[in-house]
């Protein structure tokens, strides 16, 4: 299985915690060398009839000031994806109920892992 239908079913975790009113957070990490992108954050903003992210770039040197932009989770999707397997090489989903890991290791393969919950809350 190529990592890219295991991280589609890491997104299914997404799409699945979002629905249930679960999802805390996502970010990714372990980055490729030492670029100067050091992690993309996802965090939720739940309205009443509609659900959007916060995504927030943040850098490696302190003199570069982090990039946020508020967008749906169908827009953030090519964006995580462009930066998988070029910049990061692990996404982590924090939800109530676990905590779910998406990693590449250096041939391309891809592995999700569940764990304890890191967030007893979304807020």
């Amino acid at each position: 299985m190529t990592y890219q239908d295991v991280f589609n079913e890491f997104w299914e975790h997404v799409k699945d915690s979002i629905e249930a009113k679960t999802f805390a957070k996502l970010t990714m990490a372990k980055t490729i060398g030492k670029p100067e992108l050091k992690n993309i954050f996802l965090r939720p903003i739940y309205a009443e009839n509609d659900f959007k992210v916060i995504l927030k770039y943040s850098f490696r040197p302190r003199e570069t000031e982090d990039i946020e932009e508020e967008m749906t989770l169908e827009d953030a999707l090519p964006i995580v994806k462009q930066h998988l397997k070029s910049s990061f090489l692990s996404v982590l989903l924090f939800t109530t109920e676990k905590d779910v890991v998406f990693k590449m290791n250096k041939k391309g393969v891809g592995s999700i892992t569940e764990n304890y919950p890191t967030f007893k809350n979304v807020t």
